[in-house]
């Protein structure tokens, strides 16, 4: 593994295994799979075990629960259509979604949801990707009307100890309609919503479940091969339980078994947000196609300025603080995660340096415990996955370490 100039140190390597590893040994973490990969030196380390009583080892093709994620992968459906002019970025979104047409908005995001004013234009494709529809799970305000609301309706469920759309998503998206907007279309930076949504869109436009269309377009050309919304039966032995640690005593709890949990039957939802299975290998090829301005190989996956899209702030200067304010409030990022200032397309893309990582890094983070970002300065990736949620300051530490270990690794 020696020196090179686009490579990582042997000693920075060997730091990174020994920290990881402690996390391991610490008994707070049973188990993680950890990829990084700078020019074409790629590194692995499989620690641990599937349950935190032992057993089976962590294995380098361990499937997890990518949670929140998904939303990097998911959103590149939308852009194929994009590149393709089956969508454009201002098309109003009413002739596929007429669900949320003739919108109504909230005078105060947390007022009465029957205190409202209509919306000034129609939501657009740009609102969905950017994530500025007027709709969204805001941490900042969990008992307005409007979270309580999402779960009343029955749009969201706690479901895998996140939040995940509970109906097929014809009837998400009427409960849906029968929702006021938080905010203006465009207004605001609001969570998770706009890529639920996006999904349904994709669908709408296609004529085929989202599912078949990114496994057709995005999964199958990447040799994606073990990533979906469920993990089918011959694989759920490569599937860890997900832990929810017990906040005050430590003990590991059950949040969702492998074999007849949440993710080995395929969901009535498929959720763009945080529904996805996969693989550090996987997850690898994706980030670096985004890396190479979509190309995999020789084939052509997205245009170079969809990726650009996708991978660079999209929100002006003065939506900035409030999605910085959400991102520190969310379940999963609520330990300093998260808080890199921009956002693009489905993902958090950086726009100033707070710590290792410089300005244009991309990615995001998800709450059952894994991270996932792209460096192009660096022209490096790192992929951490492990299946314990961040309910506890522990995973939390564990991704801070590996982000620290990964930079100082640097070899030029």
């Amino acid at each position: 593994m020696g020196k090179g100039t686009n490579g990582f140190s042997e000693a920075g390597l060997r730091r990174m295994h020994e920290v990881l590893a402690g996390h391991v040994d610490s008994g707070k973490i049973p188990g993680l799979v950890a990829l990084v990969s700078r020019g074409e030196e790629t590194h692995v380390e499989t620690l641990g075990t599937m349950r935190h009583d032992g057993g089976a080892p962590m294995r380098r093709d361990t499937i997890f629960r990518m949670a929140s994620t998904t939303k990097p992968v998911a959103v590149a459906a939308t852009m194929v259509l994009l590149d393709e002019c089956r969508l454009r970025l201002d098309d109003p979104i009413d002739r596929w979604l007429p669900e949320l047409a003739d919108r109504r908005v909230l005078k105060r995001a947390d007022g009465p949801l029957d205190d409202t004013v209509p919306a000034r234009r129609p939501i657009t494709v740009r609102d969905l990707l950017g994530s500025t529809c007027g709709l969204g799970l805001d941490m900042t305000a969990r008992t307005s009307p409007m979270m309580g609301a999402f779960f009343e309706q029955g749009v969201y469920g706690q479901e895998d100890g996140w939040l995940l759309p509970a109906p097929e998503p014809d009837e998400w998206m009427r409960r849906l309609g029968t929702l006021p907007l938080m905010y203006q279309p465009g207004e605001r930076w609001l969570y998770n919503v706009s890529d639920d949504v996006l999904g349904v869109l994709v669908a709408r436009v296609t004529g085929q479940p989202f599912e078949t269309f990114l496994r057709e377009r995005i999964f199958s050309p990447l040799g994606m091969k073990d990533t979906g919304f469920h993990v089918p039966a011959h694989k759920i032995d490569r599937l860890p339980p997900l832990y929810a640690p017990d906040p005050q005593t430590g003990e590991f709890l059950v949040e969702d078994e492998a074999e007849g949990g949440h993710h080995s039957k395929p969901p009535a939802f498929p959720s763009g947000g945080g529904g996805l299975d996969s693989t550090v290998d996987d997850y690898h090829a994706y980030f670096r196609m985004l890396l190479n301005h979509g190309m995999h190989g020789t084939q052509r996956i997205l245009s170079r300025p969809s990726v650009e899209l996708m991978t660079t702030n999209r929100l002006p200067s003065e939506q900035l603080a409030a999605r910085e304010a959400v991102a520190r409030n969310l379940v999963h990022l609520s330990y300093g995660l998260g808080q890199h200032g921009g956002w693009g397309f489905g993902m958090a893309a950086r726009t100033y340096r707070g710590d290792f990582a410089p300005i244009g890094q991309f990615g995001w983070d998800g709450g059952a415990g894994t991270t996932t970002y792209a460096d192009p300065h660096n022209q490096l990736v790192g992929i951490l996955l492990t299946q314990t949620g961040m309910s506890t300051p522990d995973s939390a530490r564990v991704i801070h370490d590996f982000w620290t270990t990964l930079y100082q690794a640097i070899d030029d």
